[in-house]
């Protein structure tokens, strides 16, 4: 269940976290290093929230009394903040504890990112100390938090200079730089938050722990988040799938792309980012939509906020000029969002109104009619077309000519996004649009792909809740018994794992084993020419590039030219013909789990990488939606003639390995099943070769 990751008490020390009444900074000074920095920032909300500098060499700081330790405050503070050298940080959580403190945000650097196997263990030696006392952190090495609808701060970030504003939602950074820096873009793009955590080295609390917190938040309506590392993938998953139930998207801005950017990320917060087409598979996976940079992670999570799912597919463009509605048009449907013609009724309104003016199309120009009344009405005309979801506006204009937009769209339930086309620091119009929450892009292409993560999303949030997340079946006797029996270790011969596999009805070809040259045509004449002749041993894990598969075998001569050829231990197997070559598999990665592939076989998989991944389990959607996928998936369509693949059968047999990597779990590390042959449907599938590599049994 998702719930098993989050307790009751942890998300009412996240609550009291970003919820104080009294704040206490250990090390506060009146210098504007770290330790005056969150004071400064803190006195903020004075007349809300108490303050209590600590720190023995003062005795008043910022004009209050300031006190030794946390143990000599005249009452419990809600949060400790701590501000000292990092030799001293677990002596200040103790302190806070004894006095019965339940949050602190850990500012102190110098643990885990410093890259030393003892700065790693005195952090591991904070987390443990917070899940057994109670008293749970942030951080370490972060610089601070705020509760930006309550104005309410703690941090190291200039406040007063960066003045981010209230809004839906919810930041949380693994880099305390990157909120700093995402909050003054924030302020320049008219994004507003609910709540900024910065979480750093996640020696305790996570992202998806303040994740978890904020689909509580009613105010919170999307989490965005700078992430450089998942810790925590099951409880990632686990955060996603409530995430999706409660309707709230969670947009990214995930490090890693490159190896120039997983070295950045291990050494800035010394955490490992994973390859990064796994998270790729991840976030595709579990409706996380990924930005590209700092102002894409805005724009959408502000649109994402703001707007509702579109009714319809169809887009209308609008703009001062033609060019500029030309451009935006062509974006949109290269993006896959048709621009449909006006309705003879759409056309008789908004020609009536513009006269020998503009042009009454879709997308229309609309010319020196983006001011007034005239303004409105073809808003709304161009809005009320049955064929249309989305109002997209690339224009600038007034403040008149913003509050009508405004109005437009608070009075209907279709979407509206604008495009400003002009200077970014226009005192007229922009401020209005800011101020409103309106989604504001600056290019055609931002928007055009802003509309394709509007649609996307609620597409697959309505598909993932109406077919369910996947869910690995119980294990049945005979399975269970199956991997009891495996050896410690090792790579397992071809027939020993399809013989595995088939207990999981994953089918194989037709074969039998020989160990002799008279065995080999024996079985061959049993199975039918022509036949396949192949090496049967864990040592030769690639056959054909060994030499040791020999295939359209005809007759017995050739068959035992084949096995003198080969030798030693053969499998003889049915040739299959007809079928549409395939690959699966599965690959255990240490952080990510077991992830499932699929691929078109032959050189497509080599050359091309046509692949999907997925995270085991899936569900039978996603199998689908696995071989969909994939660009050769026309192939399994009946391509020039071919009949039509039988689809159903492979969803059936990437469901059965999906359940066969969650049963075999860590006894499993590499599985491949290559090729896979589709057959036409109503055939099924047949796997001609096979492969299972186990990990060591665990003591």
């Amino acid at each position: 269940m998702p719930e098993q990751f989050w307790t009751d008490s942890q998300l009412a020390s996240i609550h009291t976290l970003l919820h104080p009444r009294s704040i206490a900074v250990v090390g506060a000074t009146e210098r504007m290093h770290y330790g005056g920095r969150v004071m400064s920032a803190a006195l903020h909300a004075r007349d809300r929230v108490r303050l209590y500098p600590v720190n023995p060499r003062h005795q008043e700081v910022f004009g209050l009394k300031c006190y030794p330790q946390v143990t000599d405050l005249p009452e419990t503070p809600d949060v400790v903040c701590v501000v000292v050298p990092n030799e001293h940080v677990m002596g200040v959580l103790q302190n806070a504890h004894e006095k019965g403190v339940r949050a602190a945000a850990i500012i102190s650097a110098g643990f885990a990112e410093r890259d030393s196997p003892e700065l790693l263990q005195a952090q591991k030696d904070l987390g443990a100390f917070a899940r057994e006392s109670g008293l749970r952190f942030t951080g370490p090495n972060i610089n601070g938090f705020g509760n930006i609808k309550d104005r309410i701060w703690a941090t190291s970030a200039g406040i007063a200079r960066i003045d981010p504003k209230a809004g839906n939602v919810g930041l949380i950074s693994q880099s305390g730089a990157t909120a700093a820096a995402l909050l003054m873009q924030a302020a320049d793009a008219g994004t507003g938050f609910t709540y900024y955590v910065a979480t750093g080295n996640e020696g305790d609390l996570e992202f998806c722990d303040f994740g978890r917190y904020m689909l509580d938040d009613p105010d919170t309506r999307v989490i965005a988040g700078f992430v450089e590392s998942l810790r925590n993938i099951p409880k990632f998953v686990a955060f996603a799938q409530l995430a999706a139930e409660r309707g709230k998207p969670i947009v990214v801005l995930k490090l890693g792309r490159s190896e120039v950017g997983r070295r950045a990320a291990r050494s800035h917060t010394g955490s490992m980012t994973g390859q990064d087409d796994l998270y790729e598979a991840l976030f595709a996976q579990y409706g996380v939509t990924r930005a590209r940079d700092y102002a894409e992670l805005l724009e959408l999570a502000q649109m994402l906020a703001h707007t509702p799912k579109p009714p319809q597919k169809g887009v209308a463009v609008v703009s001062h000029s033609g060019g500029i509605t030309s451009l935006t048009a062509d974006m949109c449907a290269a993006a896959g969002h048709p621009v449909p013609p006006l309705s003879p009724e759409g056309k008789r309104v908004i020609g009536h109104i513009m006269g020998d003016f503009g042009s009454s199309n879709n997308p229309a120009d609309i010319s020196g009619h983006t001011t007034g009344d005239d303004y409105s009405a073809i808003l709304e005309a161009l809005l009320n077309e049955p064929e249309v979801g989305t109002l997209a506006i690339a224009t600038t204009g007034t403040d008149d000519g913003a509050d009508r937009v405004i109005k437009l769209r608070d009075s209907t339930s279709k979407a509206v996004l604008f495009q400003w086309t002009g200077h970014h620091l226009e005192p007229a119009g922009l401020p209005r649009l800011k101020a409103a929450h309106m989604p504001i892009f600056y290019s055609s292409d931002k928007l055009a792909h802003g509309l394709t993560v509007l649609h996307g999303y609620h597409e697959w949030r309505e598909k993932r809740l109406a077919e369910g997340f996947g869910a690995a079946t119980a294990p049945n006797a005979a399975q269970q018994e199956a991997l009891a029996g495996l050896p410690a270790r090792g790579a397992l011969p071809e027939f020993e794992s399809k013989r595995l596999l088939a207990h999981w009805r994953v089918p194989g070809t037709r074969e039998l084993r020989a160990s002799s040259a008279e065995e080999a045509v024996s079985a061959a004449e049993q199975l039918g020419f022509p036949v396949a002749l192949k090496a049967d041993s864990p040592e030769i894990l690639h056959k054909t590039e060994a030499g040791a598969v020999k295939l359209n075998l005809g007759s017995a001569e050739q068959v035992r030219a084949a096995y003198a050829q080969v030798g030693g231990s053969v499998i003889v197997q049915e040739m299959v013909t007809g079928a549409v070559e395939t690959i699966a598999g599965v690959a255990v990665d240490p952080h990510m789990g077991p992830m499932l592939l699929f691929g078109m076989g032959g050189v497509a998989v080599e050359v091309y990488r046509d692949v999907v991944r997925r995270r085991c389990p899936i569900a039978r959607a996603e199998a689908l939606e696995m071989i969909g996928g994939v660009k050769g998936a026309v192939l399994l369509q009946g391509f020039r003639g071919a009949p039509p693949a039988d689809v159903d059968a492979l969803a059936a047999t990437l469901l059965a390995l999906s359940d066969f990597a969650v049963h075999a779990g860590d006894r499993l590390a590499e599985l491949d099943l290559n090729p896979l042959m589709v057959l036409p449907r109503g055939q099924g599938v047949k796997a001609a070769d096979a492969l299972i590599i186990l990990q060591e049994k665990p003591v």
